[in-house]
């Protein structure tokens, strides 16, 4: 599933990486532990968080993670986006629950991690 078909199946809107949505993405991985996201070995991966701050990005960073969904309604900051720009990585913002957002993408064909 590429990240476009990801926001047209959830209506979300794209902060920024508009240039990568092309991108595949294969699985899905939910948390706001950035140090269970550390302990993942999946490549193509999007992560859902609420956790909006910097330490999203540098984890998406270190694990090579091309695109963050932000759930609940949360707004990145101005450095947010601007390290996200710099490394390359999409993020999207959904109004709703990590709940809901999980269950359409599983239902639409994304694949778990566990």
């Amino acid at each position: 599933m590429k990240i476009r078909e990801l926001i047209e199946v959830l209506h979300c809107e794209v902060v920024c990486g508009t240039d990568f949505l092309d991108t595949e993405i294969n699985f899905g991985f939910a948390s706001d532990l950035m140090s269970d996201v550390l302990t993942l070995q999946q490549s193509n991966l999007l992560l859902l968080t609420g956790l909006s701050n910097l330490q999203s990005i540098r984890t998406a960073e270190m694990a090579d993670i091309k695109c963050i969904m932000l759930v609940r309604d949360k707004h990145p900051s101005e450095e947010m986006i601007e390290l996200a720009n710099d490394n390359d990585i999409v993020i999207l913002r959904y109004s709703s629950s990590m709940f809901k957002a999980c269950g359409i993408l599983y239902n639409a064909g994304l694949k778990p991690v566990y």
